[in-house]
C-alpha cells in the first residue's frame, strides 16, 4: 500500500529537504538544492527510484512512534518490537561545504537486528550510479554527482539488487550513526562530519532560534512548528523561501492537477513578512525582503508570480515519464510553466510587502522606492487587463476581482507612502484617482447587488474563497454588508464538511482542467479570520480548532485536505497553509499586524 502524504516528516538544512516515512524510509530528497533533481523519488515512483530505509530487519509496516525532539526539525522514529526497541534519530546539519543527511540508530532495550538498504538514483530516479568502496566509504558517482555513505562504528555493508545494503545489531546504549554527503563528482570529498556534535549542534541551534519567538498564546506547539516548517523552508543563501520541498504531490488522487511547488511565490510575500515581524523574526523578514527587492529589479512589465531560489526567472515545465506518480497520479511535471502568466495581485503584493517593511522600520534600500514607483506607474496603464488570477488558472484570462482588489491595494499603500513619507516624490494625486477608479469599477462590476456578493470575476456567477481578503488587505471595513454577505456566500457554496475550496470545481472549471481537488487549508484559514473580522470570534476559534487538528502526527500540513476521505492532499509541507495557521494564530489570540 502506498503511503499517505501525511505519512511522512521533514528534515532539512534550509538548502533542501529531505520527507521520511513512518516506516523509517527517506523517500524524497533533491541534492544540492530544493530544486535540483532527486537521488531518492520513491515518494513519486517506487523504490527503484530511489530511497533509504533503516528499521528493525523483521519489521516491514511503520514505526511505532516518532516526534521531533521539542521546538527542532530533528526527528525521533522508535520501533518496539519482540526482540527489544530502537530509535532512529534523522537531521540535516546546516552545511559548511556540502549537505550532509544524518541517520544515528540507538538501541533502547534488548537486542534488535537492523537493517540498512540505500537504493541512490540521481535525475529524479533514473540513473543508477557506479558504486566502489574508498576508504571506508561507499562512494556513487554518475555525471556531475556524487555521494559518499559511511558509517560509525563501521558496519559491513555489500551490494544487491542494485543498492547498498547492511546488517547489525543493537543494545541498549549502542549507537551506529550513517551520514550520507554529496559534492560535485569533479571535487574531492569534503571534509567529515562528526553525527554525534552535528546532532548536539543543531538541536542547541533549533532551541535556541525557537526560544526567540514573541508568540505565548492558544496553541503554541503549532504556530512554532509552522514556524520551524517555513525556516526550513528558507533557502539560506539569498532569504528565498519555497511553497513547498516537493513536486507533483496530487490536489486529487489519480488527477493531473500535480504541481511543482520548489519555487518562491510573490502571493505569499506580504504574509511571511508580516508574520516574520509579528513572531520576532526580523532578520528572516529582512531577508525575504531583501530576496523580494532583488527578484522583482528590472522592467516592471516583466514581473513574475514566482522565481528560482536566486531569483531566477526561466523555470521550464515538462514531465517525467518515467515516474508513475503518487499513487499512481501522473503526470510527474518539473519546473512550472505559470511563470509566464500575468497575474495583477503580485503588484499589489509586492508594494504592501515594502509599505509593511518601511512601517515596520527594516533598513531602507536606496533603490527600494523607485522600484515602487516604476511598478505602479506600469500598473497605472496596464491595470485593465484581464489576468490568469491568483490560482494560476490555466483556462483562459478573465477580469478576477482579487487581482482588481490587489491593483487597488498597489495604489492604496503608494498613495499611504507618499503620505507618510513627504520626502519622498510621486504623483500623489494622479495615484490617489488611480485607487479611487479601481475601487469604483471593483464594487461596480465584481459585485453582484441581488446575492449580496462579491463574485470571482466580472459579470461571472462563480464565488472565490480569495475574496475573503477584502477586509483583511482594507478595501473595505469588516462590517460592510458587502463583506459580510461575501463570507456568507463563500461559506454557503464552496464549504465542504465545514472547509473551503478556492473556487467550484466541477468537471468544467475555471481552471480549463478535468477532475477535482480538495478544500484548500489556506482559504479556510482565511475563513477563520474573516469570521473573526466580523464579529463571530467562537465560529472563528471552532474552525481553527479543527484545521489545527488537520495537520499530521509531527504538525505538517499539505496544501489541501479530502474532508471525505480524511486525508491530506498537494505538496507538503506547504507554506502557505503554515503561515496561514500562523497569521491566524496572530489575528485570533495575539498582536496582529495585518491591514
Amino acid at each position: 500500500m502506498h503511503p499517505r502524504i501525511e505519512d511522512y516528516a521533514l528534515i532539512g538544512d534550509e538548502q533542501t529537504a529531505a520527507l521520511i516515512s513512518r516506516d523509517g524510509s527517506v523517500d524524497w530528497l533533491c541534492l544540492p538544492r530544493f530544486d535540483s533533481g532527486a537521488c531518492f523519488a520513491k515518494l513519486l515512483g517506487h523504490k527503484d527510484n530511489g530511497h533509504w530505509r533503516i528499521a528493525p530487519k523483521h519489521t516491514k509496516g511503520p514505526c511505532t512512534r516518532r516526534a521531533y525532539r521539542p521546538d527542532t526539525l530533528v526527528l525521533d522514529t522508535e520501533w518496539e518490537t519482540a526482540d527489544g526497541a530502537i530509535r532512529v534519530t534523522d537531521l540535516m546539519p546546516q552545511r559548511d561545504h556540502a549537505p550532509d543527511l544524518v541517520r544515528i540508530v540507538e538501541g533502547l532495550h534488548g537486542r534488535v537486528t537492523v537493517r540498512s538498504t540505500l537504493r541512490i538514483r540521481f535525475d529524479y530516479g533514473s540513473i543508477v550510479p557506479w558504486v566502489r568502496k574508498s576508504r571506508g566509504h561507499r562512494v556513487a558517482v554518475a555525471g556531475p554527482d556524487s555521494v559518499w555513505l559511511r558509517s560509525e562504528p563501521e558496519v559491513h555493508t555489500w551490494g544487491e539488487d542494485f543498492g547498498t545494503h547492511s546488517e547489525f545489531t543493537v543494545e541498549k546504549g549502542e549507537k551506529v550513526a550513517f551520514v550520507l554527503t554529496w559534492h560535485p563528482s569533479h571535487e574531492p570529498r569534503p571534509p567529515l562530519v562528526n553525527p554525534h556534535k552535528a546532532l548536539r549542534a543543531s538541536v542547541r541551534d533549533w532551541q535556541k532560534w525557537s526560544g526567540r519567538c514573541h508568540y505565548d498564546g492558544p496553541y503554541r506547539d503549532a504556530v512554532i512548528r509552522s514556524l520551524i516548517t517555513l525556516k526550513a523552508l528558507t533557502y539560506r543563501p539569498t532569504g528565498g523561501i519555497v511553497a513547498a520541498p516537493t513536486t507533483s504531490l496530487p490536489e486529487e488522487l489519480g488527477g493531473v492537477r500535480n504541481w511543482d511547488y520548489r519555487y518562491c511565490w510573490l502571493r505569499d510575500s506580504t504574509l511571511l513578512l508580516n508574520v516574520g515581524l509579528s513572531a520576532g523574526y526580523r532578520e528572516e523578514a529582512e531577508s525575504w525582503r531583501d530576496w523580494l527587492l532583488r527578484a522583482v529589479a528590472g522592467d516592471p512589465a516583466d514581473l513574475q508570480i514566482m522565481y528560482g531560489l536566486a531569483g531566477e526567472r526561466r523555470l521550464p515545465e515538462f514531465e517525467v515519464p518515467w515516474l508513475s506518480g503518487f499513487a499512481g497520479s501522473a503526470p510527474v511535471r518539473i519546473g512550472n510553466e505559470a511563470v509566464n502568466q500575468l497575474q495583477l495581485d503580485v503588484y499589489g503584493e509586492v508594494m504592501d510587502t515594502l509599505a509593511l517593511a518601511r512601517h515596520e522600520g527594516l533598513p531602507i534600500k536606496p533603490h527600494m522606492w523607485a522600484i515602487q514607483s516604476a511598478l505602479m506607474e506600469w500598473l497605472r496603464t496596464e491595470w485593465r487587463q484581464p489576468d490568469e488570477g491568483l490560482w494560476e488558472v490555466r483556462g483562459g484570462r478573465r477580469h478576477f476581482v482579487h487581482s482588481k482588489v490587489m491593483v487597488w491595494v498597489a495604489a492604496d499603500r503608494a498613495v499611504r507612502t507618499l503620505e507618510l513619507n513627504p520626502g519622498l516624490e510621486g504623483d500623489l494625486d494622479g495615484w490617489r484617482e488611480f485607487r479611487d477608479e479601481v475601487h469604483r469599477e471593483v464594487c461596480e462590476k465584481g459585485y453582484d447587488a441581488e446575492r449580496n456578493t462579491f463574485t470571482q470575476s466580472y459579470g461571472s456567477q462563480e464565488l472565490d474563497a480569495a475574496l475573503l481578503l477584502i477586509p483583511r488587505v482594507g478595501f473595505l471595513p469588516p462590517d460592510d454588508p458587502r463583506v459580510v454577505g461575501t463570507i456568507d456566500a463563500i461559506r454557503a457554496e464552496l464549504s465542504h464538511d465545514g472547509f473551503l475550496r478556492r473556487y467550484g470545481v466541477d468537471g468544467t472549471t475555471v481552471d480549463g482542467l478535468p477532475g477535482g481537488e480538495g478544500t484548500f487549508l489556506a482559504c479556510s484559514f482565511w475563513l477563520a479570520e474573516a469570521l473573526h473580522m466580523t464579529g463571530r470570534t467562537q465560529e472563528a476559534h471552532e474552525l481553527f480548532d479543527r484545521l489545527v487538528g488537520l495537520a499530521n502526527d509531527v504538525g505538517l500540513l499539505s496544501e489541501e485536505y479530502d474532508p471525505v476521505a480524511g486525508r491530506q492532499l498537494g505538496n507538503f509541507p506547504q507554506a502557505f497553509s503554515h503561515i496561514g495557521l500562523v497569521h491566524t494564530a496572530l489575528a485570533l489570540f495575539g498582536a496582529d499586524r495585518a491591514g
